[in-house]
């Protein structure tokens, strides 16, 4: 499973432990279980600081092994062969146990371990899932920082049973103390902000340090906006400070990317990962996983609050948010999440293999949906609320002479149904005719569009009904000092290389208004 190449280069990660990190593989039986000795053997063979025993564990199968550091268990288990984007997840959790420093902010780290309460994750994964990798190393950091903690992944592949026992089509399903958790794509703040929900008791506060430190720009978001506010922030010599839940942002989970002028095609991780490699060629102060809860504006000095309960000081701000999937807002959406309803369809695509779905949605995104699912579905319907689909040519062209593709127009979806706790079809209303009908269906992947992420600032700036910040040509809002840019704003066209272009020009419009009103900006 693992080639000579893959072992020299785990040989040269491997030499960063500094601790003593055991693997212990549960003794039952499973028909897999010497694939999975030979993988672990082989990932233990690279270090001696790695060892590898088989043991008598109360874990779930003979697939399942856990993790310790110095002797101690972590708290950290899988079940199932951690290959595809799991294997980086298991290489990850080795390392972190052995003593190599967590990526986490501090401030989200002290959040993480005063949490008192016993928690026992469980996260059902797909290994061709490339969200589900986030989840699975979220959680894994939050064992290695609290003892309460736990956190078992499950491959959903190898346990069918707890898959049709638990009715799940969607993944990363996560659980918590055998209780449903959440359903899909989640960010470290998204969890905090879960746990938050359901202990709202027992948090305890966490005494942050107070920083003193005036940025210049401080930029919220880490999408194609925010990447490209910071850089051209801090090629004018500014003191920036970044704060996002992930770089990346929404692009991060595009896998197609045709219309990047100059890239024929790349992916939303591959684009991503290249705009946090050129942020890292500046000097810009990045806190990643946090989430901005509001702002506070005076003549002088903006005051940012974190999900921390830390609070920044800057002179200036620009908003890069960006957006998020839109919700249909029908009965039987949202209580069917990962039982038939879907965002995303690389994730849960193969959870409807050769059977019937539908996408809601007959715009790009949707369209670029069906095209994905129809290499594994039985077929595909496209249901579009407008006459007319509103996505590019050249994708509607390739729709309809995919042979299992069907699009139809003027369709108003107006409830979800379920059968033994699966979605089973789809209500609708013929907008042509008012005739009302039903559409048979083992699942709905829901892709009409995206909301703006601004329900943070309250009514600190002026936005438009659908939440959009509203700006001028300069990316402007009505309070002076504070900026915004891309998809959250007013901005026509939401597309990467328009957002790219707004933060841009946001940066240069926050330089401009620095230099005015202040005589101690530094001029590159």
């Amino acid at each position: 499973m693992i080639d000579g190449a893959m072992i020299e280069q785990l040989r040269e990660y491997m030499k960063r432990l500094e601790k003593p990190v055991g693997i212990r593989l549960c003794d039952k039986p499973h028909d897999k279980k010497d694939e999975l000795r030979e993988m672990l053997e082989a990932v233990s063979s690279t270090s001696d600081k790695i060892s590898m025993s088989v043991e008598n564990l109360p874990l779930r199968s003979g697939v399942s092994f856990d993790i310790t550091s110095e002797g101690k268990p972590t708290g950290i288990q899988f079940s199932g062969i951690p290959g595809g984007h799991e294997f980086t997840s298991f290489i990850l959790a080795i390392l972190q146990s052995g003593g190599v420093p967590l990526k986490l902010d501090e401030g989200i780290q002290n959040v993480l371990k005063a949490f008192p309460q016993k928690m026992n994750f469980e996260t059902v994964v797909s290994l061709s899932c490339h969200n589900c990798p986030e989840v699975v190393q979220a959680l894994n950091q939050f064992c290695l920082l609290n003892p309460e903690v736990t956190h078992e992944m499950i491959d959903g592949g190898l346990f069918p049973e707890l898959i049709e026992e638990r009715k799940i089509q969607g993944v990363p399903t996560v659980y918590l103390n055998d209780k449903q958790f959440s359903s899909g794509k989640m960010e470290i703040s998204d969890i905090i902000g879960k746990i938050k929900e359901i202990y709202p008791d027992s948090e305890v506060k966490v005494s942050q340090p107070t920083s003193t430190e005036l940025y210049d720009v401080t930029i919220i978001g880490g999408g194609p906006a925010g990447v490209s506010s910071a850089i051209y922030s801090a090629r004018k010599g500014l003191n920036v400070l970044l704060i996002a839940d992930r770089l990346g942002g929404q692009v991060r989970d595009t896998m197609d990317i045709e219309n990047m002028i100059s890239v024929v095609r790349t992916t939303g991780p591959e684009l991503s990962n290249s705009m946090e490699d050129h942020l890292m060629k500046y000097p810009v102060k990045i806190r990643k996983n946090l989430r901005v809860t509001g702002i506070r504006n005076t003549e002088s000095t903006k005051f940012i609050s974190l999900n921390t309960g830390e609070e920044i000081q800057t002179k200036t701000i620009i908003v890069a948010t960006g957006a998020k999937w839109r919700e249909l807002g029908v009965p039987g959406e949202k209580e069917n999440i990962g039982n038939g309803v879907a965002y995303c369809p690389h994730c849960d695509g193969p959870f409807f293999k050769n059977k019937d779905v539908i996408v809601v949605g007959g715009g790009n995104s949707g369209i670029e949906a069906a095209l994905d699912l129809s290499g594994i579905v039985k077929s595909v319907t496209v249901l579009e609320f407008l006459p007319d689909v509103k996505a590019d040519k050249i994708l509607v062209d390739r729709a309809r002479s995919t042979s299992n593709i069907q699009i139809k127009t003027n369709i108003q979806s107006k409830e979800i149904t379920t059968e033994n706790g699966k979605v089973n079809a789809l209500k609708y209303i013929d907008r042509s005719n008012q005739s009302e009908g039903e559409f048979q269906t083992d699942g709905i992947f829901i892709q009409i569009g995206l909301i703006p992420n601004s329900g943070f600032l309250g009514d600190v700036v002026n936005k438009n009904k659908f939440g959009e910040i509203l700006i001028d040509d300069r990316c402007k809002t009505n309070v002076p000092g504070i900026f915004a840019c891309g998809d959250v704003t007013t901005v026509p066209y939401k597309q990467i290389v328009i957002s790219m272009g707004e933060g841009a020009k946001a940066a240069l419009s926050a330089f401009e208004y620095i230099l005015m009103h202040t005589d101690k900006a530094k001029v590159a």
